[in-house]
């Protein structure tokens, strides 16, 4: 797939505008990657991002901001939700999301946990800011069955996003999903380790992927002979709300690493980031939050999220990855007092931000909120390098301003 027009753009003031003038923009980029382009070596970068995952109080702010701005479908406008994240996806060269519920109709009704029923129109709010392709493999793919399966990628398919880990036929299952990126075909293949005690219907054995290293292996080596250059792995396992990554990921994580020839692993569904860290020269990922959520009790953590950029480039007939993250979180309003009214000066709406951008360009921002968002950012920090990611170059995309 080639890149459209907006993938050129060099300047701040290009993609605010293409916001409105609303979000902020950042650096992107390293130098190493610059020469490399300079000199004629292939390059290209990633944006992948953690679960999406739509609470009912996300579907009301949809549907109080679809009053504000007269757009979306049948009142649901998902956009100014997702809206700060554009400046960094909408950078990246490939685009990809973790897409964790099942979609329902556009009128609804919709369901949340245990079986999550969303509205169809994110899958547009996920295209708008820049996303490409999805992974569709998690615990909850076989929430509502085939029915379910088929509603969401028929969705992805109208919005115009590419997708894999969940089919609707076994010949969609047995085609690799390859993204041509700047003249490189990119695979991306997606597992997930179980799904809520729903079994995988026995006639229909190909309806979504799950985890097994043998499977994940052998879909490897079938995306190179498909003609994939680059092979990237997104992967829905590990425990939920917990920081740091299960025996039974790292276990896995370094052995996919060490003995497939997966060239960047992209995990999922701890709701909490997890660290990075690069393993015979493989980075892997093993939890990059929430992108967006809204848990019922939120926790802190659950707010927290990450971006990770990632920066390909050839050499010596090898690829070379630098890896890079963006902390983001979720605003979410407190709950309104005894007449309905939220505390003065508190936040209005839920928003997912890009927490340095946002700190740099936010003159406005009250005490507690940007100490809110310096905590977010430096508690990713911390947790992105406990593994040691930082002598491997591991940084985030965007310091904290002074």
């Amino acid at each position: 797939m080639k890149r459209s027009s907006r993938r050129s753009l060099t300047t701040c003031t290009a993609i605010l505008a293409l916001l409105g003038g609303t979000a902020a923009c950042g650096p992107f980029g390293s130098d190493d990657e610059k020469a490399a382009a300079d000199s004629g070596s292939p390059t290209f970068t990633v944006a992948a991002a953690g679960d999406i995952l739509i609470h009912p109080q996300l579907t009301e702010q949809a549907r109080k901001d679809a009053k504000a701005t007269g757009k979306g479908v049948k009142g649901i406008d998902f956009e100014p939700l997702m809206a700060g994240i554009k400046p960094v996806i909408s950078k990246a060269d490939l685009g990809i999301c973790h897409f964790e519920p099942v979609v329902g109709k556009p009128e609804g009704p919709f369901q949340s946990y245990p079986a999550f029923l969303v509205p169809p129109q994110i899958t547009t709010a996920i295209k708008s800011v820049g996303y490409d392709i999805c992974s569709t493999a998690s615990n909850h793919t076989l929430d509502h069955g085939y029915p379910g399966v088929v509603r969401t990628l028929d969705a992805m398919d109208a919005a115009g996003l590419k997708h894999t880990g969940s089919f609707r036929n076994a010949a969609e299952a047995a085609k690799t999903a390859i993204v041509d990126v700047k003249g490189v075909k990119v695979a991306q293949i997606s597992y997930a380790f179980a799904f809520n005690g729903f079994e995988i219907p026995e006639d229909k054995p190909w309806l979504v992927n799950q985890t097994d290293f043998k499977a994940i292996a052998a879909a490897e080596k079938k995306a190179r002979k498909d003609g994939a250059d680059v092979v990237i792995l997104s992967i829905h396992w590990g425990r939920e709300h917990w920081p740091n990554p299960s025996r039974s990921q790292l276990r896995l994580g370094r052995k996919l690493a060490r003995e497939t020839g997966i060239d960047l692993i992209i995990g999922h569904h701890a709701h909490v980031v997890q660290p990075m860290e690069k393993v015979d020269g493989t980075w892997i990922a093993y939890g990059l939050g929430n992108q967006v959520a809204r848990h019922d009790v939120p926790s802190g953590l659950t707010e927290e999220g990450a971006i990770g950029w990632f920066e390909f480039t050839k050499r010596g007939g090898r690829w070379d990855v630098q890896a890079k993250y963006v902390p983001t979180f979720v605003d979410i309003p407190p709950d309104p007092d005894e007449s309905g009214k939220l505390p003065e000066g508190a936040v209005q709406d839920h928003r997912l931000i890009d927490v340095a951008a946002t700190l740099r360009d936010g003159d406005g921002l009250g005490k507690e909120q940007a100490a809110r968002y310096r905590l977010a950012f430096e508690r990713t920090e911390g947790t992105m390098l406990n593994r040691g990611a930082a002598k491997d170059g591991l940084q985030p995309l965007e310091g904290l301003p002074d």
